[in-house]
């Protein structure tokens, strides 16, 4: 259980946490949401012990572990299957010392702590989450460094699912997966055995993921028990009471004044006057919900639409030097076209996209493209390549005719979500939606015929993505998006073009139907996974399995008993609550009643408890099933 206790922590002038207290249920799976910027990173590096707190405090149970998925991507010799095995450095050090201990007795500690952490499992379950997240069984004996920055955050990823910590803090975990990968987490995250707490601005993700939403809002910080989608609801009821409520008393309050103005200089009425005064002032302020800002963005249309279609391709091939990643492309592009990008990274979605952008020319065939067809790119490493130094006012200048006013290049700049506060704020200074809305508005600054977004979503909070729904919705020209955020596929393609095996085709389905069949997909690989295991080392999983189901029978025994104690301690509450519930019971003896309010509440803890040890007994119960 995570406790916050008057937490505060301020930024400069800006107070990111405000007197925080908060309780965070053992075992939640609780989202953290919140506007760009409002400090949810913030929250993560207090807890983390990286910065210290205004004030206040923080405490997990003794002995809990907690878990971060590190900045530093991994490197060096060590594969990866290696670095996430490295991660539980007591079943580390347990198996170095076994291999140089000599007293029989800890030797025996040794091999029975072992087994308790399930250390020689330990490999085939390494190996399946990073199967999940996309490596191959090649690919999980080679070294760190033959990955990419993105793919090695992954392995991060997977070293701290692999370890389990008591608390598990992740920051955009799907920021670096594809839509199979994030398929994939989203079902380990949802059996996930400890407490997560997890920042995300996928709707889909958390309304699947998560049974607890903590938000954070002008500093404030307020508890829902439920998914995103139940959160939202709820907070939209408080706003339409909040607002109801606020107009009562706004229109009591206009009665009472008007009451006063109207007869406070009549001396026959001065009573009932000063008397609605004394009214006014108890009224207090009017209440005010504070609601979130709302988000806008705009992509320009194109000046003139061209003739369809604007790209077509002929038996085209794409790659690099004489690798060949993508080859028989026959494809058109019409230029309304919503196409959406689906297959896991590595397949060649980025090959195809440079290749219809003209930034990469074919290897084999014809690509033909509409005359003056203008293509706007934007892709998440551009976010890397900004000059840290520059401004969004310097980047909108550079845009913009020569002949551009400054009140023009200003309009122009706020337009882009840039207003006075944020236009000549050097880019170091930016949050990453902020910097994620600069590039995209640059990107389709002069009206693109064709638009390709690449993870366009990435550090993008809620509204932003809601808004570039919206924008997309009304923007003219074609797209063509490759993203991990189904509800952006949802709302904005209607064609799906599936990238595998070197080639393109349309998949003929929603995505419904191709999360079913990547789900299929790995429950085969898993199968057939299971039988090669089993040559080098099921065995002796069976074994350690068999072990365990010889120890349920007590467990069970202990459950029945645990049942048989919380129906005798559930009855003697209710005949407590129809004692407590009778209208004479205090009257008639006062000090019994106390007595008996005092003994309902013993019994209330004593099954509190008992309910507690029944839970266990029967997660044990179902860990050995």
């Amino acid at each position: 259980m995570l406790t916050l206790s008057e937490l505060s922590y301020r930024l400069g002038p800006r107070l990111l946490i405000d007197s925080a207290s908060v309780t965070l249920p053992d075992g939640a799976r609780c989202g953290l949401v919140g506007r760009n910027g409002c400090g949810k990173s913030t929250l993560f590096r207090l807890l983390l012990g990286e910065i210290a707190p205004e004030s206040g405090t923080f405490s997990l149970p003794r002995g809990a572990r907690m878990g971060h998925v590190a900045q530093e991507a991994p490197g060096g010799p060590i594969s990866l299957l290696d670095y996430v095995l490295a991660a539980d450095t007591e079943r580390a050090s347990l198996l170095a010392e076994s291999e140089t201990a000599t007293e029989p007795a800890r030797i025996a500690e040794i091999q029975i702590r072992l087994t308790d952490i399930g250390a020689h499992a330990a490999p085939a379950r390494a190996a399946a989450i990073l199967s999940g997240l996309g490596f191959s069984h090649e690919d999980q004996a080679r070294p760190c460094s033959d990955f990419s920055g993105g793919w090695r955050m992954r392995v991060s990823l997977a070293a701290m699912l692999f370890l389990e910590p008591d608390l598990l803090l992740l920051d955009e975990p799907t920021n670096y997966l594809d839509i199979e990968g994030a398929i994939w987490l989203k079902s380990h995250l949802r059996r996930y055995p400890h407490t997560l707490l997890v920042v995300s601005h996928d709707k889909e993700f958390l309304d699947s993921v998560c049974d607890a939403i903590l938000h954070l809002d002008r500093g404030k910080m307020t508890f829902y028990r439920g998914n995103y989608s139940l959160f939202a609801r709820q907070r939209a009821e408080k706003a339409m009471l909040a607002e109801k409520e606020a107009d009562k008393v706004a229109a009591q309050r206009a009665h009472l004044q008007a009451f006063i103005d109207r007869f406070k200089a009549k001396a026959s009425k001065a009573k009932q006057a000063q008397s609605r005064v004394k009214q006014l002032e108890k009224l207090g302020p009017v209440a005010v919900f504070a609601r979130e800002e709302s988000a806008s963005l705009s992509l320009p249309n194109p000046e003139k639409p061209l003739s369809p279609p604007i790209v077509t391709m002929d038996r085209a091939a794409a790659g690099y030097g004489e690798r060949i990643v993508l080859r028989n492309l026959t494809l058109s592009i019409a230029e309304d076209d919503r196409i959406g990008l689906l297959g896991q990274n590595g397949n060649g979605k980025s090959t195809l996209v440079k290749l219809i952008a003209g930034r990469l020319a074919p290897l084999q065939g014809e690509v033909r493209r509409a005359s003056k067809l203008d293509v706007a790119y934007f892709a998440q490493h551009q976010l890397d390549e900004l000059d840290a130094s520059e401004t969004p006012y310097a980047l909108v200048r550079r845009k913009m005719p020569p002949q551009s006013g400054e009140a023009q290049i200003r309009a122009r700049t706020a337009q882009l979500g840039f207003g006075v506060d944020k236009s000549d704020t050097p880019i170091a200074r930016l949050s990453g939606g902020e910097k994620a809305r600069l590039l995209l508005g640059l990107a389709a600054f002069d009206g693109p015929h064709l638009l390709i977004l690449d993870e366009p979503t990435n550090h993008l909070d809620i509204p932003m993505r809601e808004a570039l729904v919206e924008a997309l919705a009304d923007y003219k020209g074609a797209v063509i998006i490759v993203s991990h955020d189904r509800a952006i596929l949802d709302a904005s393609c209607d064609r799906l073009w599936l990238v595998a095996e070197g080639v393109v085709k349309t998949f003929d389905g929603d995505l419904d139907d191709y999360e079913a069949m990547i789900i299929a997909a790995r429950g085969n690989q898993n199968a057939e996974g299971s039988a090669d295991r089993e040559a080098s080392g099921q065995a002796e999983q069976r074994r350690l399995a068999a072990e365990k189901r010889q120890n349920i029978k007590p467990l069970k025994e202990k459950a029945r008993a645990l049942e048989v104690q919380m129906e005798k301690l559930q009855t003697l509450l209710a005949r407590a609550d129809e004692v407590l519930a009778a209208p004479d019971t205090f009257a008639k003896s006062p000090e019994r009643a106390v007595q008996i309010a005092r003994d309902r509440a013993a019994l209330a803890e004593r099954l509190a408890a008992i309910e507690e040890e029944w839970l266990e007994v029967m997660a044990e119960i179902e860990a050995v099933s």
